[in-house]
């Protein structure tokens, strides 16, 4: 089955989601753009020009399954199926090390960027099945391979359980022309990076990546022919 140009973007209201959406639609895509902030969708749309036209902003908290349900049944009703979706959503706490680590910081992490994860991908899974074809790349982290104090154990975690909902689309729905990539990227310069414990310098900034630098990665991964896959892709600054 020829592939469609429909995609949907976990957050997509700044950083790595940003990027990767404006980067689709460049390239003639139409993509249904997720946050919780709709102003920050707005302002992806407002970024994207004349082919903001091409955007679906759909104001969401993707932690919640039951707001995510009905944000999947809007989209499809809109674009008729989906090609791809790239979660790119991801939070952290300032206060992240398992010393000061309370429980609603914890479940708050764990919320947006594993669960919402799998909430989104089992939203779109069945049309993708019915269509035998497409792309789930998760935006993970290089925290998703080793643990770090820089992260913080719910961040580690959340980010483990990304990247082993990749695998697990990857050993059981490749028999339906699905495929999953996770990418694994070091330092980018968004504003996640304001959460940390110690907000990193201009100069330190300069030093890492972009977003754009991520979501070119992301379209590697969608753009090969359907016989590839990129099952994990490690990426940090040169």
């Amino acid at each position: 089955m020829k592939k469609s140009k429909t995609a949907v973007v976990t957050g997509a209201g700044s950083g790595v989601g940003q990027a990767t959406a404006l980067a689709l639609a460049r390239l003639g895509w139409k993509i249904a753009i997720l946050g919780r902030r709709k102003s920050a969708l707005n302002q992806t749309v407002k970024l994207a020009g004349r082919l903001g036209s091409r955007m679906l902003v759909c104001p969401c908290d993707i932690g919640d399954a039951v707001a995510v349900a009905k944000m999947a049944k809007r989209v499809l009703k809109e674009f008729g199926n989906v090609e791809v979706l790239v979660n790119a959503a991801g939070t952290n706490i300032p206060c992240r090390s398992l010393a000061e680590l309370s429980m609603k910081d914890y479940h708050e992490v764990i919320n947006a960027n594993m669960h919402g994860a799998y909430f989104t991908a089992q939203a779109f899974l069945p049309s993708m099945r019915a269509r035998h074809s497409g792309t789930i790349v998760n935006i993970v982290s290089d925290a998703g391979k080793t643990a770090s104090p820089k992260s913080g154990p719910s961040y580690v975690m959340s980010k483990f359980g990304q990247a082993g909902l990749a695998q697990a689309i990857n050993a059981e729905e490749k028999q339906n022309g699905i495929r999953s990539c996770a990418i694994f990227p070091g330092d980018i310069d968004t504003p996640l990076l304001g959460k940390r414990p110690v907000v990193p310098d201009a100069a330190s900034r300069a030093r890492m990546m972009r977003g754009e630098d991520i979501a070119a990665c992301a379209l590697l991964c969608i753009q090969l022919p359907p016989r590839a896959v990129v099952e994990e892709m490690i990426v940090r600054p040169g």
